[in-house]
């Protein structure tokens, strides 16, 4: 017999805990925040561009 994907929990009402508080809006968009893996990595890049724009301005 095939359900439906989920089906079988989809209309259970959202889990609060007892235990521990709700995030804030402001805690939870921090986790998905941007950031960055390589430190330094933009820096590099935009060194690498002046330095080529450089070499094309002797030409």
């Amino acid at each position: 017999m095939k359900k439906d994907n989920y089906s079988d929990i989809i209309n259970l009402p959202h889990y609060v805990s007892k235990k521990r508080p709700q995030m804030s809006i402001e805690q939870r968009s921090a986790q998905f925040a941007p950031f960055s893996a390589l430190t330094g990595y933009e820096d590099e890049i935009e060194e690498a561009g002046r330095e080529f724009v450089k070499k094309m301005d002797e030409k």
